[in-house]
């Protein structure tokens, strides 16, 4: 049986209508993600670059770590894979 995924509440990225394979920018590793899934990663990704760059605020960082406690919980693979 698959879990049926959804978009949290506090989410409000852009909501994908197809999955893509997503390659890790360190590993080269990738992984097969959903629309969703491949959303919140996009979402992530973006947050990411944001406190990296020192443009971010409290709620870009609390975003960020629920985006990336969203993913454990929804694709612990594909987390271990992309993010971890």
């Amino acid at each position: 049986m698959t879990k049926t995924q959804t978009l949290p509440k506090w989410f409000d990225g852009e909501l994908y209508e197809e999955g893509a394979t997503v390659k890790n920018r360190f590993s080269g590793e990738e992984a097969e993600l959903t629309a969703t899934e491949l959303s919140i990663y996009d979402f992530i990704m973006g947050a990411t670059m944001m406190v990296e760059m020192g443009m971010s605020n409290p709620n870009t960082v609390k975003s960020l770590r629920k985006g990336l406690e969203w993913f454990r919980e929804n694709n612990s693979k594909a987390y271990m894979t992309l993010l971890d």
